[in-house]
């Protein structure tokens, strides 16, 4: 069992993204299960990082093509999201991480907290192209997340991806609102 370090929050966010890639690949040591290990990941970045309000994975529905609310932390969610709807679909669609800084002036955003300012999302790209889904983190601040976010989520995606058994692609980086 992994315990968590308190302290992290305190770290510049290089230091502290490095402190939860070594926490995040022990919590997954020698699990491949899916839901487990992004239930354990979503803690994991949820009461490790400040000034969140949701951290979480939408999840790719082959049948109907929409993102499908996974594990998660914080309040409930929206549970179906098209793929060209709000941060999370223009993410997965482009397969691209975005930065929004202001979500409220991104065209299209989905108020699913009423309290989000500000959003980042990472999608999740297997190596033979297929979208797993995305990462979705959500905060009641305005500028929150910035380049360090994504780089640091980026490679959180890379050895979750690592853990479920699967080898991921690299995917763009952008900055919206």
């Amino acid at each position: 069992m992994h315990a968590l370090n308190d302290d992290v929050r305190s770290l510049a966010k290089p230091a502290l993204y490095e402190e939860l890639e070594s926490s995040l690949r022990g919590l997954l040591a020698g699990e491949t299960n899916l839901i487990a290990c992004a239930a354990n990941m979503s803690s994991l970045l949820y009461w490790s990082l400040p000034d969140l309000n949701w951290a979480g994975f939408y999840l790719l529905d082959e049948a109907s093509g929409d993102l499908l609310v996974g594990p998660f932390q914080g309040k409930p969610a929206c549970v179906r999201i098209p793929l060209d709807q709000g941060v999370c679909g223009a993410a997965a669609a482009q397969r691209r991480t975005l930065v929004v800084q202001d979500v409220h002036a991104f065209p299209g955003h989905i108020a699913c907290d009423s309290a989000s300012n500000s959003e980042v999302v990472v999608p999740i790209v297997l190596a033979d192209g297929r979208l797993l889904g995305v990462l979705d983190l959500d905060s009641p601040l305005v500028n929150r997340f910035d380049d360090d976010d994504a780089r640091g989520l980026k490679r959180l995606v890379a050895t979750f991806v690592a853990a479920i058994g699967q080898e991921g692609q690299e995917v763009q980086e952008g900055q919206e609102g």
